[in-house]
């Protein structure tokens, strides 16, 4: 495992002279996932290339410090303890500690990331994060456990089963949540709002994430909904496209390309989305870093989305998307690879964004093996849009602003928990001017006895195309109103 990466960034030297990117590109991993560890990571990850230069001297007095509290456990603390653990809970805590992406993947954890870029595996389908010694709930991925009984973005669960969540690391609550299939678990939630926790009681499934969904919402109007970027993203958006022109029997008049609430993925995924209504070799996101590794351009080519050398997965689309007006929706819930491919599309005016301001994960994470069986996930540079921005704790911002439903009369997106609301989260470096004071929280509400909630509450997943999603009609008629534009151009009023 150490010496192979899985899976890499880029493709065989084609004849067009891109043997040396790609091999730089097995070197490094770039990780476009959500907003962390948790029940549904989805991301890439390669074998990290040694490093020829020289490390720098170690710090003897530290390191004496360190020796002689590890002594000082094994001697006299209540109970004996092993080396193994003592230096395993050292590494943990030294690599916690410096932002809320970098971890230490034990064995079960690097297997279950293994086993989640494939878009299927066990479990309840959260993207979870840490925070406070709680996880709280970053999105639950449509067509869960956890989506179908009503788990909602910024819950906090305090409780599995009996084990309370507070002492727990990320990785050993994850753990508990997962499961064999069919089995049954119980979390405790807190909600904001809600005067007393909720009990939500799911039984576990083999998460089987469908990628990308689609629809003609009407005559020449097609949506396109992409929940996570996996493997086989970009191959699954061709053949939607496909679909909608043969339905609409003809040249579409607009897109809605949905990314609300989608955590991220794979980056490779998320440079063949784009590359799929971008020209040839536009660039689409780069990276920067302190090792010349982390320096990387990805652009529109079929180098950077395909791992392969057969025929380019985007050669079947329909001339016309490369030029059918567009409008991408996103929300706080839009993070890291959907930020690439909003920020890649608004920044070469491809489409028009609208929405909330997005979560705002712009780092990238490289994942290290050990020993094969463990791993190091670490943050090792931070990625740009093809217009220079960095939207590390600041998110892609609309074109268009339209707020989503109202949840008991607040803004549902102000209770969204964002990448710079993350203890210890990486500063943006464009952002030279002091923080800002961050938003007041919403006070809880004094309610009645809350309602407990089950797996036998009734909760209906929102249609693919609604006529109640007031952001997707706005899409839609701003579509349309760039189509009377169109129409408007082209008239032969216009062209005298």
């Amino acid at each position: 495992m150490a010496n192979r990466s899985i899976p890499w960034l880029g493709s065989a030297d084609n004849g067009n002279g891109h043997s040396n990117m790609a091999n730089k590109l097995q070197k490094v991993a770039l990780l476009a996932a959500g907003a962390g560890l948790g029940v549904a990571l989805s991301i890439s990850y390669n074998v990290f290339a040694e490093k020829e230069n020289a490390q720098a001297p170690l710090p003897v007095e530290e390191l004496r410090a360190f020796s002689t509290v590890f002594g000082l456990v094994k001697q006299a603390y209540v109970e004996p303890v092993e080396d193994k653990k003592l230096i395993s809970e050292a590494i943990k805590g030294m690599v916690s500690g410096l932002d809320p992406h970098s971890t230490y993947l034990d064995a079960s954890a690097f297997k279950d990331l293994q086993t989640s870029t494939q878009g299927e595996f066990g479990g309840l389908g959260i993207e979870v994060n840490m925070e406070d010694g709680l996880v709280r709930v970053v999105s639950p991925i449509e067509d869960t456990p956890a989506y179908r009984a009503g788990i909602k973005p910024g819950d906090f669960i305090v409780k599995i089963d009996d084990t309370q969540v507070q002492g727990l690391t990320l990785n050993e609550a994850v753990s508990k949540m997962r499961g064999k299939p069919g089995t049954y678990v119980t979390l405790t939630v807190f909600r904001k709002g809600e005067a007393k926790p909720l009990t939500f009681k799911l039984r576990r499934d083999v998460i089987k994430v469908q990628s990308v969904k689609f629809k003609l919402a009407e005559s020449g109007y097609g949506y396109v909904r992409i929940t996570q970027f996996q493997e086989r993203t970009t191959e699954d958006l061709v053949k939607a496209v496909e679909a909608l022109y043969r339905e609409n029997k003809g040249n579409l008049k607009g897109l809605v390309l949905d990314l609300r609430n989608d955590p991220g993925g794979l980056l490779n995924s998320a440079v063949g989305v784009s590359a799929a209504f971008l020209p040839q070799d536009a660039l689409v996101v780069y990276t920067e870093g302190r090792s010349s590794d982390a320096k990387i351009r990805m652009t529109a080519s079929r180098n950077y989305y395909q791992r392969n050398s057969k025929d380019d997965i985007l050669k079947g689309l329909p001339q016309g998307i490369k030029k059918v007006p567009m409008v991408v929706l996103v929300n706080g819930g839009s993070a890291s690879a959907s930020e690439i491919v909003a920020g890649a599309l608004q920044d070469h005016k491809r489409a028009l964004v609208m929405g909330t301001r997005t979560f705002g994960k712009g780092s990238v994470q490289t994942i290290i093996p050990i020993d094969g069986k463990t791993a190091l996930k670490l943050t090792t540079a931070r990625y740009y849009t093809p217009g220079g921005r960095s939207i590390q704790a600041k998110g892609i911002t609309p074109d268009i602003e339209v707020e989503e439903a109202t949840l008991n009369g607040r803004e549902e997106s102000q209770l969204r928990l964002r990448e710079a609301d993350l203890d210890r989260h990486l500063e943006n470096p464009s952002d030279k001017s002091k923080k800002e004071t961050p938003a007041p929280k919403p006070k809880a509400e004094t309610k009645p006895e809350a309602k407990k909630a089950s797996e036998t509450d009734e909760f209906k997943p929102r249609e693919l195309v609604s006529k109640s999603d007031y952001q997707l009609q706005q899409a839609f008629n701003a579509l349309k109103v760039q189509q009377l534009f169109i129409g408007n151009a082209s008239s032969p009023a216009a062209a005298k």
